[in-house]
């Protein structure tokens, strides 16, 4: 008689061959300590019903996609992530990456610029330029996309403290090309709660902060429609160490206390949401990656959908960008790294991102060279040219063992959002020290998997080569510091010192109040107030933000 059940297989044909051949795991489980049965079967979907949680591609809950044609219609936005040194620099590298087929602009800026301070400041000395451009006046900003149409190209600019100033720059370069507001897009990260949680480069304590970034949503209302005003970003969240269900959690739960933040400053949730974006991580264990960008886009459209009352389906929606792991980046065997991002875009694809950055193999070690970017380009480009996974929408939709991961992921994911709620939302629980505690342990557990080699990682832990030769890395020069300072003390020696000040008053009389930024701040920008400066007269007025020690 053939075999009709899954349980049937298990205690039969499958415990005769353990008997025979023990297998290689006492316990086999996800990164997120999920158990991995030996196989899926309808019989794990019994409870399931495809019309209500599966759907179709670009219907409600969006599980398979927030597009009805997907990458049948047009490719994901290659975008790769980028910026070093100078602007003078970091332009060279854009235009390169243009000419080698990337589709959109991604900023990296460097600390200073990300927390607020110009590069003359003592607080910025020996990192200008390191982690990123440096960017302190229009006028870096306007060699930065010099010679690139912003009506023609969108960037993503990965920044959050001082997002609303590099909003205010990027406005201010539109006009000077010619290109009115309302023609620019793009993104802002502007998630400052993921900063309190996992990353660091805040500014201002937490209600200030929140203000500055409805501000950006409803100076975009009105002013720049076509900008993506917020990239929820549970990026920073999973390199620090969570799992793919916290991640989710995590960046949904910030998505809350944002939607929260704009409906208690007069916004309607259909003028804003549709805006919003988000930013997620994608890491090695390939198909729980693909369930979680799944159950991330399910989450969410219920949440919009049945908690905030959002009509309009692409208020529903759950848009996001993906970079591939930096986390999972090694220093050892560097070249490993290729095969690490083709998976992790892979999954990235096969899960229905909307863009993706791909990481280059030498980021471990130190700023990618130029040949390791035009790898990490092409691998994308070989995904969506020669490998046909975007002829099909949601492939791996109807998998059992993809339909059932999805499933858990959402459900593990929607327990820590009630428990967040409970503890006060997304805000409070961070000040409790919740989301951090919880990453914490995460990183933990993992790290001791790798010590133990209960997960190996190749390279690093086994598989060992003696003796490696160190690759050639791209140096920033060290002089770039001096070069900003010159270029920051000949801007002051020239502009209108009298209206600078001037500016500055307004900007702090109208942060003592309720008025919106934005405006003020594009005022500020073009006529050569610094980035520093706008950030200090902020200081002054909302204080800053230290970092908490929970016990």
């Amino acid at each position: 008689m053939p075999i009709t059940s899954k349980r049937e297989w298990l205690q039969g044909p499958y415990a005769k061959a353990i008997e025979r051949s023990p297998e290689r795991a006492k316990v086999f489980e996800t990164t997120g300590k999920m158990p991995v049965e030996p196989i899926y079967t309808q019989d794990d979907l019994r409870d399931w019903d495809p019309n209500s949680t599966l759907g179709f591609p670009g219907e409600y809950p969006f599980t398979r996609g927030i597009q009805p044609t997907m990458y049948r219609g047009r490719f994901w936005t290659m975008r790769q992530y980028a910026g070093f040194g100078t602007a003078e620099e970091s332009n060279q590298r854009y235009r390169y990456l243009l000419n080698q087929g990337q589709t959109g602009l991604s900023v990296a800026f460097d600390l200073p610029t990300q927390i607020g301070y110009d590069s003359d400041d003592p607080m910025a000395t020996g990192e200008v330029g390191k982690v990123g451009v440096a960017i302190d006046s229009i006028e870096d900003m306007l060699t930065l996309f010099d010679g690139i149409p912003l009506d023609k190209v969108t960037t993503s600019m990965t920044i959050n403290a001082t997002a609303s100033t590099m909003l205010a720059f990027y406005v201010a370069v539109g006009k000077h090309q010619g290109v009115p507001p309302e023609k620019l897009g793009g993104t802002v990260q502007n998630d400052i709660l993921k900063e309190y949680i996992a990353r660091g480069t805040y500014i201002y304590p937490p209600q200030p902060s929140m203000r500055l970034i409805t501000d950006v949503f409803a100076y975009c209302k009105d002013t720049v429609p076509q900008w993506n005003t917020i990239s929820i970003s549970g990026y920073h969240m999973r390199e620090a160490g969570c799992t793919a269900a916290q991640e989710i959690a995590f960046t949904l739960a910030d998505g809350i206390s944002y939607v929260d933040a704009a409906l208690s400053a007069g916004l309607d949730v259909d003028d804003f949401a549709g805006r919003l974006s988000f930013f997620f991580a994608c890491h090695n264990n390939f198909l729980e990656e693909v369930a979680k960008f799944r159950a991330a886009r399910r989450l969410w459209a219920h949440i919009m959908r049945d908690r905030f009352n959002a009509k309009s389906a692409r208020s529903q929606m759950l848009r996001f960008h993906t970079q591939t792991g930096g986390a999972t980046l090694t220093a050892q065997q560097p070249e490993n790294n290729i095969v690490r991002t083709a998976v992790q875009a892979l999954a990235a694809v096969l899960g229905g991102t909307q863009s993706l950055h791909t990481n280059s193999m030498d980021e471990a070690l130190a700023l990618p060279t130029e040949k390791a970017v035009q790898i990490a380009l092409r691998t994308q480009q070989i995904l969506a040219y020669e490998n046909g996974v975007g002829d099909v929408v949601d492939p791996l939709g109807g998998s059992y063992y993809v339909e059932d991961m999805t499933n858990r992921l959402e459900a593990e994911a929607r327990e820590y959002i009630e428990t967040i709620d409970k503890l006060g939302g997304s805000l409070v629980a961070i000040e409790k020290g919740f989301q951090q505690k919880e990453i914490q342990e995460a990183a933990y557990r993992y790290q001791m998997q790798v010590e133990t080699k209960e997960r190996v990682i190749v390279g690093v832990n086994d598989f060992i080569n003696q003796g490696e030769e160190s690759p050639d890395l791209l140096r920033v020069d060290p002089s770039i510091g001096l070069r900003q300072i010159e270029k920051l003390r000949a801007l002051r020696a020239r502009r209108d010192g009298a209206a600078v000040e001037a500016l500055l008053a307004k900007l702090e009389e109208t942060a003592k109040g309720t008025g919106n930024l934005l405006p003020i701040m594009v005022e500020c920008v073009e006529a050569r107030v610094t980035l520093g400066e706008i950030s200090h007269r902020l200081r002054k007025v909302w204080g800053e933000q230290r970092e908490p020690v929970f016990i």
